[in-house]
């Protein structure tokens, strides 16, 4: 792609754009020009939450190791069990959790069990204590137990050989706590992405410095640092980079040399003072630079020697919205993560929507159960890219497609809620 071909610029106002590129083929070309990096590194399970596994967990252990009873009661033989009316079995001692019973189970005995203990040779069947009449050394049991009942089998939880996690998963909670119940101490995770990001532009500011005629405070850093401190990143803030050009340059050499990824906010514009894009031309490639969508079109992607690139638009929503859509997925792309891209559900819209065809809508919305206990969702008030308070009282985006001409109240509309990809 030539500077010319991004100098012919059209207003982001305007719906339709011959440069701009539809959000899928945006993400296609992100997924074709990226690849997963493949250093691991060996970390405490305590350690690994939210981490992506970089090889198979395979059992090397039963789980539970040894056959044991599923509640309290009483280990018997099944061959004991009544076929009509009472019958008597002598008591001759007690299993507990982790102080297993040495002796062996004859015929008409029976065992004194609590739930996770072992089952003692001889037994194969639990009788729940609250069905068992006790009477000294004595257990009188009926015909309401089946043969084999409230016994777990060795391995019925994880047997020997099993496919226990499966390489590019996120660890979860309950992934560690399977992790511990093989008695691993520490396991294989991809190494962190290093995420280096600044701001562009004369008017910004930073929190705690005095505002002068003109100048804002720059947001978009700290929205930043929060999605990819979620993201678990090794994260670079490079702070504000005047629109400078050698400022520019020595930035992005600075960023290609110390990080795997590179995103800047503002400056992708066509403007006299946005030298963003142009950097990337002379430094680098350009993918593409525009998209199709409502807010973020001035999008762009490339890559600097062997970091990736992104450069989002500058209003604080619009980089929100480009980075849970595209910088998102392609990061879990990189750390080789199996599920990146985020649920969609369709509900029904309870708001009136205005939109003209043209582009792709990500209009903020808060899903919600209504009185039926019906999910709908409804738009957050007003929609501006700048109106970063849209973002704050949302809990999903609602996506409107390219031919989309508006919303009534009640017509179903795509949702993405925000619990899939934040």
């Amino acid at each position: 792609m030539t500077e010319n071909d991004i100098n012919k610029d059209y207003s982001c106002m305007d719906d339709y754009d011959p440069n701009s590129i539809l959000p899928d083929e945006a993400l296609r070309r992100i997924f074709d020009t990226i690849s997963a990096i493949t250093e691991a590194e060996s970390v405490p399970i305590r350690e690994a939450l939210s981490r992506v596994l970089a090889s198979n967990i395979i059992s090397e252990i039963n789980v539970p190791t040894g056959c044991n009873s599923a509640m309290d009661g009483y280990a018997i033989n099944a061959e004991d069990l009544p076929s009509e009316g009472k019958k008597s079995l002598k008591l001759i001692g007690a299993s507990f959790a982790g102080k297993p019973l040495s002796k062996i189970l004859k015929k008409g005995e029976c065992v004194r069990i609590m739930t996770g203990a072992i089952m003692p040779e001889g037994s194969d069947t639990v009788v729940m204590q609250e069905i068992v009449n006790v009477q000294g050394d004595q257990i009188e049991i009926g015909i309401n137990t089946k043969p084999r009942s409230n016994v777990r089998q060795a391995g019925e939880d994880l047997a020997i050989g099993d496919l226990v996690l499966k390489k590019g998963i996120k660890l979860t909670p309950a992934d560690i706590g399977l992790l511990a119940s093989l008695g691993l101490a520490e396991v294989n995770v991809t190494r962190k992405l290093k995420v280096a990001f600044f701001s562009t532009g004369d008017e910004l500011r930073s929190v705690g410095e005095k505002l002068d005629n003109g100048a804002i405070y720059d947001s978009n850093r700290y929205t930043l640092y929060g999605m990819l401190t979620r993201l678990g990143a090794d994260i670079i803030d490079m702070g504000v980079v005047k629109d400078d050009r050698e400022l520019m340059d020595k930035a992005f050499l600075e960023a290609s040399s110390n990080a795997d990824v590179l995103i800047t906010s503002g400056g992708v514009s066509v403007g006299e003072a946005d030298y963003v894009k142009e950097t990337l031309l002379k430094r680098g490639q350009v993918a593409f630079w525009k998209v199709a969508m409502k807010p973020g079109r001035p999008l762009t992607f490339g890559k600097l020697d062997s970091t990736y690139f992104f450069g989002l638009p500058g209003n604080p929503v619009s980089v929100m919205v480009t980075f849970y859509q595209f910088v998102q997925p392609a990061l879990k792309k990189m750390l080789g993560e199996s599920s990146t891209m985020p649920v969609m559900m369709k509900v029904p819209c309870t708001s009136k929507l205005k939109k003209r065809p043209g582009r792709v809508e990500y209009q903020r919305g808060i899903l919600e159960q209504d009185e039926t206990g019906r999910m709908t969702v409804r738009k957050t008030g007003a929609q501006g890219s700048g109106i970063l308070r849209s973002m704050g009282d949302a809990n999903c985006f609602i996506v409107l497609t390219l031919e989309n001409n508006g919303v009534k109240p009640g017509d179903l509309v795509d949702v993405q809620p925000f619990h899939g990809i934040v």
